[in-house]
């Protein structure tokens, strides 16, 4: 259990949310506000198919304009990009 001291702004939000019947608890009012910071601030990492999928694109984009990578592969260029 953490203690958590608010701001007066912030803890007149958090009442009148409790209040209006919104949420039960002042609990339940910043765990959903943390779980939306979290949900803004968590980059989701593409799965192997839609990396597949966005190689292809890339690909087709490529041939279709007659675009080159200066000799790089697809390949090399994904190895590249990897951390």
């Amino acid at each position: 259990m953490v203690t958590v001291h608010l701001p007066p702004r912030i803890e007149r939000i958090v009442e009148e949310a409790v209040r209006s019947g919104e949420y039960r608890s002042a609990e339940e009012v910043v765990s959903e506000a943390v779980s939306a910071w979290q949900a803004r601030h968590t980059v989701a990492k593409p799965t192997g198919d839609e990396r597949q999928a966005a190689i292809e694109r890339l690909r087709n984009f490529g041939k279709t304009h007659h675009l080159s990578l200066g000799g790089i592969t697809i390949k090399q260029l994904r190895d590249e990009a990897r951390p």
